[in-house]
C-alpha cells in the first residue's frame, strides 16, 4: 500500500525514495533513483507491519544520495521519520545536537527532526507531544510524519505552510500531502489546521490543538475516482489531459449558478487584483483583460511572492483574486493570509478541500479533475473558462454571457 501510494506521487518530480514500517522494530529502507530501480534493488515488497511511512523527495538542503533519502532516523534508530519543506534554522539545531553527543548520517535539514523528538521522548514525553515539543524549535516550513518503536500502534503528523491531509477509508487510514497519493484506498478527506497535530491509530483518527486537546474535524468526501489519477491506456499523463480538455470546460461551466451567486454575496467592487502563480498567473492575465473590457472595473495581476508590495493598496472596496490549480500554492496562500484583513477574497481552485478553498470567502471550484502532468492543460482551460464566466456575469451584460 505504501508504495503505490508514493507511485502515485512520481509526477510531482523526486530523486531518491524510500520505506519505514513496523514489525517489532523499525525496518527503513531507502535509496537514490527512480521508483522501480530502487525497488529492484532494495525489493519494499518484502517490508512487513501494518503501520509505516514513505517519502518521495526532490532534493533541496542536500545533495540526492542514498543517505539523504527519507524516511530518516535518530541515532537509537527507534524514531522514523519524514518531512516536506525547509528549515531555515536546521544548522544551529544539528550544532546543539552534536554538543549533546547526537551523530548525524545525512546533509539534510530533516534529520535533525527525529533526533529532537528522540530527546524529548528520553525526557519523558508521548510522541506527540515529543512532535509538538520538537515543532516549537523549528523555523521554516514543514509536513511531518513520525512512528516511533516505543508507541508502536500510533502515527502522528503536523504542519506548517506545507501541504498535509488525513484521509480515511476501508483500507485504514492515511496521512498524505496529495490527494491522488491515496485516492486508491480512502476518499474522505480531513485537513488539519497548521499546527494542530493529527494522532492515527487502529482505533481511529483524532485532532489536537496546540494544548493537546481534541478538536472537532469534518471530513470532505473527494469525488475523485482512482481511475483519474491513471493514465487510462494513454502512453502518459499529459496526453490523457489534453483530451480531457473538453469535458473539463463543460463540467466548469456547469458552475454557472454558483458563480451568480457568488456575484450577488460579493457586491459591488471599485477594484481587482488577480493573484497566482505560474500557468495561473497567465490565466490571471486574461482575466485582467475580460474584466476591464467586459466589467469596467479595474483589474491588476500580481505574481504571489511580489504581493507583499501591493497589498498595502488593497482595501474594503478591492476584491482580490487567488487562481491556483492544487489550492496549496505557498505563495498565494501568504497573500491570502494577508488579503483576508483588509478585502474580500475569492479563490479559484482545482482540488476539493485544500487549504485555499477553507481560507478563502469565496470559492469558484474548477472542475478539471486530478492533474497529474507537470505541464497545465486541462487545469488551464478550466481556469479560463470560470474566469471568462466570472467576466461575462460581473458584466450583467446578457449577450457576453450567452
Amino acid at each position: 500500500i505504501l508504495f503505490s501510494c508514493i507511485s502515485k506521487l512520481e509526477y510531482r518530480g523526486y530523486d531518491s525514495i524510500g520505506i519505514a514500517t513496523y514489525d517489532n522494530t523499525i525496518n527503513v529502507k531507502k535509496g537514490k533513483g527512480d521508483i522501480e530501480t530502487v525497488n529492484e534493488n532494495l525489493n519494499f515488497e518484502d517490508m512487513k507491519g501494518d503501520l509505516g511511512i514513505a517519502h518521495t523527495r526532490w532534493a533541496s538542503t542536500g545533495r540526492p544520495t542514498d543517505a539523504n533519502a527519507h524516511p530518516h532516523m535518530d541515532n537509537s534508530q527507534s524514531v522514523a521519520v519524514v518531512h516536506n519543506g525547509t528549515l531555515e534554522n536546521y544548522t544551529d539545531l544539528k550544532e546543539e545536537l552534536i554538543e549533546e553527543g547526537f551523530t548525524f548520517k545525512s546533509t539534510t535539514d530533516s534529520e535533525v527532526i527525529p533526533n529532537l523528538i528522540k530527546k524529548f521522548m528520553d525526557e519523558g514525553k508521548s510522541l506527540e507531544d515529543a512532535l509538538r515539543k520538537t515543532t516549537e524549535k523549528l523555523k521554516g516550513s514543514y509536513a511531518i510524519v513520525a512512528i516511533s518503536k516505543d508507541e508502536p500502534d500510533k502515527l502522528v503528523a503536523t504542519r506548517k505552510d506545507s501541504p498535509l491531509i488525513v484521509a480515511y477509508g476501508e483500507k485504514g487510514y492515511f496521512v498524505a500531502s496529495d490527494t491522488p497519493a491515496v485516492l486508491e484506498y480512502a476518499r474522505d478527506v480531513i485537513r488539519p489546521d497548521e499546527c494542530e497535530v493529527a494522532v492515527l491509530t487502529k482505533e481511529g483518527i483524532e485532532i489536537h490543538d496546540k494544548n493537546g486537546e481534541n478538536v472537532k474535524w469534518e471530513s470532505k468526501y473527494i469525488d475523485w475516482t482512482p481511475e483519474m489519477a491513471q493514465k487510462e491506456g494513454h502512453p502518459h499523463f499529459m496526453i490523457k489531459e489534453i483530451i480531457e480538455q473538453s469535458e473539463a470546460v463543460k463540467n466548469t461551466l456547469g458552475q454557472k449558478a454558483n458563480i451568480q451567486k457568488i456575484i450577488d454575496e460579493i457586491g459591488d467592487v471599485k477594484r481587482i487584483c488577480f493573484v497566482a502563480c505560474g500557468t495561473s498567473y497567465h490565466a490571471s492575465i486574461t482575466g485582467k483583460y475580460l474584466i476591464e473590457s467586459m466589467a469596467g472595473i479595474a483589474c491588476d495581476v500580481v505574481i504571489a511572492s511580489e504581493s507583499k508590495y501591493t497589498a498595502r493598496t488593497w482595501d474594503e472596496d478591492t476584491l482580490v483574486i487567488f487562481i491556483s490549480q492544487s489550492g496549496e500554492t505557498y505563495d498565494s496562500r501568504m497573500a491570502l493570509k494577508e488579503a483576508r484583513k483588509t478585502s474580500k477574497t475569492l479563490a479559484i481552485v482545482n482540488v476539493a478541500g485544500s487549504a485555499m478553498t477553507d481560507e478563502a470567502e469565496f470559492v469558484i471550484q474548477t472542475q478539471a479533475g486530478p492533474e497529474i502532468g507537470v505541464a497545465a492543460t486541462k487545469t488551464y482551460i478550466a481556469q479560463l473558462t470560470a474566469i471568462y464566466l466570472f467576466a461575462g456575469l460581473l458584466s450583467k451584460n446578457s449577450e457576453l454571457i450567452e
